[in-house]
Protein backbone atom coordinates (compact mmCIF):
# COMPACT_ATOMS: atom_id res chain seq x y z
CA UNK A 1 0.00 0.00 0.00
CA UNK A 2 1.28 3.41 -0.99
CA UNK A 3 0.70 7.33 -0.66
CA UNK A 4 -1.54 9.16 1.09
CA UNK A 5 -5.18 9.55 2.27
CA UNK A 6 -7.25 12.75 3.14
CA UNK A 7 -9.98 15.06 5.09
CA UNK A 8 -12.07 18.38 5.68
CA UNK A 9 -14.53 20.89 6.93
CA UNK A 10 -17.33 21.36 10.08
CA UNK A 11 -22.17 22.81 13.70
CA UNK A 12 -24.08 22.74 10.64
CA UNK A 13 -24.93 26.33 9.69
CA UNK A 14 -21.39 27.68 11.04
CA UNK A 15 -19.53 25.53 8.70
CA UNK A 16 -21.14 26.05 5.89
CA UNK A 17 -20.79 30.03 6.16
CA UNK A 18 -17.24 28.88 7.09
CA UNK A 19 -17.48 27.43 3.71
CA UNK A 20 -18.42 30.18 1.91
CA UNK A 21 -16.38 32.54 3.36
CA UNK A 22 -13.00 30.29 2.77
CA UNK A 23 -14.08 30.65 -0.67
CA UNK A 24 -13.06 34.34 -1.33
CA UNK A 25 -9.59 33.55 1.32
CA UNK A 26 -8.63 30.77 -0.85
CA UNK A 27 -8.70 32.84 -3.96
CA UNK A 28 -6.44 35.64 -2.32
CA UNK A 29 -4.09 33.04 -0.11
CA UNK A 30 -3.28 31.00 -3.35
CA UNK A 31 0.24 32.53 -3.98
CA UNK A 32 0.78 33.43 -0.76
CA UNK A 33 4.30 32.74 1.01
CA UNK A 34 3.49 32.51 4.63
CA UNK A 35 4.94 32.60 8.06
CA UNK A 36 7.49 31.39 10.63
CA UNK A 37 8.01 28.04 10.89
CA UNK A 38 7.23 26.54 14.27
CA UNK A 39 9.48 23.83 15.75
CA UNK A 40 8.69 20.17 16.10
CA UNK A 41 7.86 18.97 19.86
CA UNK A 42 7.58 15.59 21.02
CA UNK A 43 5.41 13.71 23.71
CA UNK A 44 4.37 10.44 24.80
CA UNK A 45 1.38 8.82 24.26
CA UNK A 46 -0.20 9.66 27.51
CA UNK A 47 1.43 13.43 27.79
CA UNK A 48 -1.46 16.36 28.65
CA UNK A 49 0.07 18.66 26.17
CA UNK A 50 0.04 18.22 21.79
CA UNK A 51 2.73 18.85 19.99
CA UNK A 52 3.47 21.57 17.58
CA UNK A 53 3.32 21.35 14.01
CA UNK A 54 6.76 20.27 12.26
CA UNK A 55 8.89 23.21 10.48
CA UNK A 56 7.18 24.00 7.34
CA UNK A 57 8.38 27.33 5.30
CA UNK A 58 7.43 29.00 1.84
CA UNK A 59 3.72 29.01 0.46
CA UNK A 60 1.68 27.19 3.09
CA UNK A 61 -1.86 28.60 3.71
CA UNK A 62 -3.59 25.47 2.80
CA UNK A 63 -7.26 24.26 3.51
CA UNK A 64 -7.37 20.49 3.39
CA UNK A 65 -4.09 19.36 2.55
CA UNK A 66 -3.54 15.63 0.68
CA UNK A 67 0.12 14.91 0.13
CA UNK A 68 2.13 12.32 -1.95
CA UNK A 69 5.47 11.59 -3.13
CA UNK A 70 6.61 11.11 -6.77
CA UNK A 71 8.96 8.47 -8.15
CA UNK A 72 11.19 10.89 -8.59
CA UNK A 73 10.92 11.98 -5.03
CA UNK A 74 9.20 15.02 -5.06
CA UNK A 75 6.25 15.95 -2.73
CA UNK A 76 2.81 16.93 -4.52
CA UNK A 77 0.70 18.50 -1.93
CA UNK A 78 -3.29 19.54 -3.50
CA UNK A 79 -5.35 21.84 -0.94
CA UNK A 80 -9.29 22.96 -1.49
CA UNK A 81 -9.48 25.95 -4.31
CA UNK A 82 -11.07 26.47 -7.27
CA UNK A 83 -9.64 24.23 -9.78
CA UNK A 84 -7.49 22.40 -7.04
CA UNK A 85 -4.20 24.24 -5.71
CA UNK A 86 -0.83 22.35 -6.34
CA UNK A 87 2.37 22.65 -4.64
CA UNK A 88 5.72 21.34 -4.44
CA UNK A 89 8.32 20.26 -1.74
CA UNK A 90 11.62 18.33 -2.67
CA UNK A 91 12.31 17.73 1.06
CA UNK A 92 9.07 17.86 3.11
CA UNK A 93 9.51 20.68 4.51
CA UNK A 94 9.52 24.01 2.15
CA UNK A 95 6.60 23.85 0.10
CA UNK A 96 6.22 26.16 -3.33
CA UNK A 97 3.12 27.33 -5.53
CA UNK A 98 2.90 25.56 -8.45
CA UNK A 99 -0.01 25.97 -9.36
CA UNK A 100 -3.97 24.71 -10.64
CA UNK A 101 -4.93 21.09 -11.43
CA UNK A 102 -7.27 22.94 -13.50
CA UNK A 103 -6.57 26.25 -14.46
CA UNK A 104 -9.56 26.71 -16.66
CA UNK A 105 -11.96 25.45 -14.64
CA UNK A 106 -13.87 22.37 -13.94
CA UNK A 107 -17.60 23.30 -15.44
CA UNK A 108 -18.39 20.03 -15.33
CA UNK A 109 -18.76 20.32 -11.64
CA UNK A 110 -20.94 23.87 -11.83
CA UNK A 111 -24.09 21.56 -11.14
CA UNK A 112 -23.24 20.62 -8.03
CA UNK A 113 -20.94 23.95 -6.95
CA UNK A 114 -23.99 26.21 -8.17
CA UNK A 115 -21.83 28.07 -9.55
CA UNK A 116 -18.85 28.40 -12.76
CA UNK A 117 -15.64 27.63 -11.00
CA UNK A 118 -16.21 27.22 -7.62
CA UNK A 119 -14.22 25.76 -4.82
CA UNK A 120 -13.11 22.02 -5.16
CA UNK A 121 -13.00 20.22 -2.04
CA UNK A 122 -11.10 18.51 0.17
CA UNK A 123 -8.49 16.51 -3.11
CA UNK A 124 -7.18 12.95 -2.10
CA UNK A 125 -3.67 12.33 -3.64
CA UNK A 126 -2.56 9.12 -4.35
CA UNK A 127 0.06 7.41 -6.83
CA UNK A 128 -0.96 3.71 -8.68
CA UNK A 129 -0.13 2.22 -11.25
CA UNK A 130 2.41 5.35 -12.71
CA UNK A 131 0.15 7.94 -12.44
CA UNK A 132 -1.25 10.51 -9.72
CA UNK A 133 -5.20 9.68 -8.69
CA UNK A 134 -6.93 12.62 -7.42
CA UNK A 135 -10.45 12.61 -5.83
CA UNK A 136 -12.10 15.48 -4.83
CA UNK A 137 -15.50 17.13 -4.24
CA UNK A 138 -17.79 19.44 -5.28
CA UNK A 139 -20.93 20.85 -3.70
CA UNK A 140 -23.65 23.71 -3.55
CA UNK A 141 -23.37 25.22 -0.16
CA UNK A 142 -25.46 24.20 3.14
CA UNK A 143 -26.86 21.23 0.88
CA UNK A 144 -25.74 17.29 0.77
CA UNK A 145 -26.26 17.26 -3.11
CA UNK A 146 -22.82 16.82 -3.84
CA UNK A 147 -20.03 14.41 -6.04
CA UNK A 148 -17.20 13.10 -5.96
CA UNK A 149 -14.92 13.21 -9.28
CA UNK A 150 -11.75 11.92 -10.04
CA UNK A 151 -9.10 13.32 -12.48
CA UNK A 152 -5.57 11.89 -13.26
CA UNK A 153 -2.09 13.02 -14.29
CA UNK A 154 1.10 10.88 -15.26
CA UNK A 155 3.24 13.76 -13.97
CA UNK A 156 1.04 15.63 -11.27
CA UNK A 157 1.57 18.76 -13.22
CA UNK A 158 -0.49 21.87 -13.37
CA UNK A 159 -2.64 21.35 -16.25
CA UNK A 160 -1.74 18.11 -16.91
CA UNK A 161 -4.95 16.40 -15.13
CA UNK A 162 -7.63 14.70 -16.95
CA UNK A 163 -11.15 14.31 -16.27
CA UNK A 164 -11.93 10.73 -15.32
CA UNK A 165 -15.66 11.62 -14.55
CA UNK A 166 -18.00 11.03 -11.58
CA UNK A 167 -17.41 8.70 -9.16
CA UNK A 168 -20.15 9.33 -6.47
CA UNK A 169 -22.96 11.39 -5.68
CA UNK A 170 -25.56 12.31 -3.34
CA UNK A 171 -28.93 14.37 -3.73
CA UNK A 172 -30.65 16.85 -1.20
CA UNK A 173 -33.21 13.68 -0.25
CA UNK A 174 -29.62 11.54 0.62
CA UNK A 175 -29.05 10.64 4.23
CA UNK A 176 -25.24 11.32 3.92
CA UNK A 177 -23.53 13.65 1.77
CA UNK A 178 -20.95 13.14 -1.34
CA UNK A 179 -17.90 14.65 -0.08
CA UNK A 180 -14.32 14.28 1.55
CA UNK A 181 -12.91 11.41 -0.24
CA UNK A 182 -10.01 8.94 0.60
CA UNK A 183 -8.72 6.42 -1.00
CA UNK A 184 -7.83 3.03 0.81
CA UNK A 185 -6.29 -0.38 -0.49
CA UNK A 186 -6.48 -2.94 1.32
CA UNK A 187 -4.24 -5.66 2.51
CA UNK A 188 -5.75 -8.16 -0.46
CA UNK A 189 -5.81 -5.44 -3.18
CA UNK A 190 -9.18 -4.48 -2.97
CA UNK A 191 -10.01 -0.39 -3.75
CA UNK A 192 -12.24 1.74 -1.33
CA UNK A 193 -12.78 4.93 -0.98
CA UNK A 194 -14.16 6.24 2.68
CA UNK A 195 -16.02 9.59 2.23
CA UNK A 196 -18.88 11.85 4.22
CA UNK A 197 -19.72 14.92 5.86
CA UNK A 198 -22.22 15.66 8.33
CA UNK A 199 -25.86 13.88 7.85
CA UNK A 200 -25.12 10.81 8.92
CA UNK A 201 -21.26 10.50 9.15
CA UNK A 202 -19.05 8.79 7.43
CA UNK A 203 -19.76 6.16 4.78
CA UNK A 204 -17.38 3.69 2.74
CA UNK A 205 -17.72 2.27 -0.82
CA UNK A 206 -15.90 0.04 -2.80
CA UNK A 207 -14.02 1.11 -6.33
CA UNK A 208 -13.09 -0.76 -9.06
CA UNK A 209 -8.98 -0.98 -9.80
CA UNK A 210 -9.54 -0.63 -13.36
CA UNK A 211 -11.78 2.39 -13.34
CA UNK A 212 -10.88 4.36 -9.88
CA UNK A 213 -14.73 4.64 -9.64
CA UNK A 214 -17.79 2.49 -7.53
CA UNK A 215 -17.46 -1.09 -8.66
CA UNK A 216 -21.02 -2.19 -10.48
CA UNK A 217 -21.28 -5.71 -8.64
CA UNK A 218 -20.65 -4.01 -5.28
CA UNK A 219 -22.96 -0.64 -4.52
CA UNK A 220 -23.41 -1.63 -0.77
CA UNK A 221 -22.80 1.91 1.06
CA UNK A 222 -20.73 0.70 4.51
CA UNK A 223 -21.33 3.05 7.44
CA UNK A 224 -18.40 3.42 9.34
CA UNK A 225 -18.39 6.45 11.22
CA UNK A 226 -21.35 8.74 13.09
CA UNK A 227 -21.95 11.07 15.97
CA UNK A 228 -24.41 9.53 18.62
CA UNK A 229 -26.37 12.53 19.34
CA UNK A 230 -26.46 16.14 19.09
CA UNK A 231 -24.49 17.84 16.48
CA UNK A 232 -23.80 15.65 13.73
CA UNK A 233 -20.03 17.70 12.83
CA UNK A 234 -17.72 14.79 11.64
CA UNK A 235 -16.25 14.58 8.31
CA UNK A 236 -12.89 14.20 6.67
CA UNK A 237 -12.19 10.50 6.77
CA UNK A 238 -8.60 9.36 6.74
CA UNK A 239 -7.76 5.72 6.73
CA UNK A 240 -4.30 3.97 7.26
CA UNK A 241 -3.08 0.49 7.72
CA UNK A 242 -0.55 -0.50 10.56
CA UNK A 243 0.22 -3.04 12.45
CA UNK A 244 -2.68 -5.45 12.11
CA UNK A 245 -5.70 -2.79 12.19
CA UNK A 246 -6.74 -0.50 9.89
CA UNK A 247 -7.30 3.30 11.21
CA UNK A 248 -10.13 5.61 10.49
CA UNK A 249 -9.50 9.32 11.24
CA UNK A 250 -11.93 12.02 11.11
CA UNK A 251 -12.05 15.88 11.93
CA UNK A 252 -14.70 16.49 14.64
CA UNK A 253 -16.63 20.01 15.35
CA UNK A 254 -16.57 23.39 13.46
CA UNK A 255 -14.21 24.27 11.10
CA UNK A 256 -13.44 27.49 8.80
CA UNK A 257 -13.62 30.18 11.28
CA UNK A 258 -9.98 30.80 12.12
CA UNK A 259 -9.50 31.27 15.79
CA UNK A 260 -13.17 30.80 16.34
CA UNK A 261 -12.97 26.78 14.85
CA UNK A 262 -12.97 23.91 17.05
CA UNK A 263 -11.68 21.12 14.76
CA UNK A 264 -10.25 18.24 16.40
CA UNK A 265 -9.03 14.91 15.16
CA UNK A 266 -9.85 11.53 16.64
CA UNK A 267 -9.53 7.93 15.50
CA UNK A 268 -10.57 4.69 15.77
CA UNK A 269 -9.26 1.30 14.65
CA UNK A 270 -10.78 -1.90 12.85
CA UNK A 271 -9.28 -5.72 12.05
CA UNK A 272 -11.30 -5.13 8.89
CA UNK A 273 -12.06 -1.96 6.23
CA UNK A 274 -15.15 -1.84 6.43
CA UNK A 275 -15.28 -1.92 10.43
CA UNK A 276 -16.93 -2.23 13.04
CA UNK A 277 -14.47 1.05 13.84
CA UNK A 278 -13.82 1.22 18.21
CA UNK A 279 -11.70 3.69 20.00
CA UNK A 280 -9.23 3.39 22.66
CA UNK A 281 -12.11 2.80 25.02
CA UNK A 282 -14.19 0.53 23.15
CA UNK A 283 -17.03 2.29 21.92
CA UNK A 284 -18.18 1.92 18.38
CA UNK A 285 -17.24 5.04 15.97
CA UNK A 286 -20.79 4.25 14.80
CA UNK A 287 -22.23 5.02 18.19
CA UNK A 288 -20.38 8.32 18.60
CA UNK A 289 -16.80 6.82 19.63
CA UNK A 290 -13.19 8.58 18.66
CA UNK A 291 -10.52 8.82 20.65
CA UNK A 292 -8.56 12.38 20.24
CA UNK A 293 -5.23 12.24 18.79
CA UNK A 294 -4.62 16.05 18.66
CA UNK A 295 -6.81 19.32 19.18
CA UNK A 296 -6.48 23.13 19.98
CA UNK A 297 -3.38 24.54 22.16
CA UNK A 298 -1.81 27.42 22.62
CA UNK A 299 -2.00 29.41 19.06
CA UNK A 300 -2.56 26.24 16.88
CA UNK A 301 -6.29 26.92 16.26
CA UNK A 302 -8.67 23.84 15.06
CA UNK A 303 -6.32 21.35 14.05
CA UNK A 304 -8.02 18.93 11.29
CA UNK A 305 -8.57 18.13 7.50
CA UNK A 306 -6.12 15.61 7.58
CA UNK A 307 -4.57 13.25 5.66
CA UNK A 308 -2.20 10.35 5.67
CA UNK A 309 1.20 9.81 4.20
CA UNK A 310 3.22 6.66 4.44
CA UNK A 311 6.70 7.48 3.82
CA UNK A 312 10.57 5.90 4.02
CA UNK A 313 10.86 7.43 7.49
CA UNK A 314 7.72 6.44 8.87
CA UNK A 315 4.03 7.45 8.87
CA UNK A 316 3.23 11.26 8.33
CA UNK A 317 0.27 13.65 9.37
CA UNK A 318 -0.50 15.98 7.22
CA UNK A 319 -3.60 18.34 8.20
CA UNK A 320 -4.24 22.55 8.51
CA UNK A 321 -4.83 24.53 11.73
CA UNK A 322 -5.07 28.07 12.05
CA UNK A 323 -2.94 30.16 13.86
CA UNK A 324 -4.08 32.08 16.62
CA UNK A 325 -0.19 34.08 16.47
CA UNK A 326 -1.14 35.49 12.70
CA UNK A 327 -4.52 36.60 12.49
CA UNK A 328 -6.32 32.91 12.12
CA UNK A 329 -4.63 32.00 9.03
CA UNK A 330 -5.14 28.26 7.57
CA UNK A 331 -1.69 26.73 7.55
CA UNK A 332 -0.27 23.34 6.60
CA UNK A 333 0.78 21.47 9.68
CA UNK A 334 3.19 18.15 9.15
CA UNK A 335 4.00 15.82 12.32
CA UNK A 336 5.30 12.29 12.35
CA UNK A 337 2.54 9.28 13.66
CA UNK A 338 3.99 7.06 15.95
CA UNK A 339 2.44 4.24 17.84
CA UNK A 340 2.62 2.88 21.43
CA UNK A 341 2.49 -0.06 22.95
CA UNK A 342 -1.06 -0.65 22.48
CA UNK A 343 -0.80 0.17 18.55
CA UNK A 344 -2.70 3.75 18.86
CA UNK A 345 -1.22 6.60 17.12
CA UNK A 346 0.62 9.23 18.50
CA UNK A 347 1.15 12.46 17.20
CA UNK A 348 4.90 13.52 17.64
Amino acid sequence: MSSVFSVRSGARTGWWRGRTRLAGLLAAALVTAAAVPVGLHMRSASAAEYPGPGAVSGNITVHDPSMVKGPDGTYLLAATAPGIALRTSTDRTKFTYSGLAFPNGASWTDEYTGTSNGNLWAPDLSYQGGKYLLYYAASSFGKNKSAIFLATSTTGKPGSFTNQGKVYSTTTSSDHNAIDPNLIIDRSGKWWLSLGSFWTGIKMIQLDPSTGKQLSSNKTVYSIASRASGSTAIEGPAIIYHAGYYFLFTSWDACCQGTSSTYKIKVGRSKTITGPYKDRAGTLLTAGGGTQILGTHGTIVGPGGQSLIQDGDGDVLVYHYYDGADNGTAKLGINRLTWDSSVWPVVS
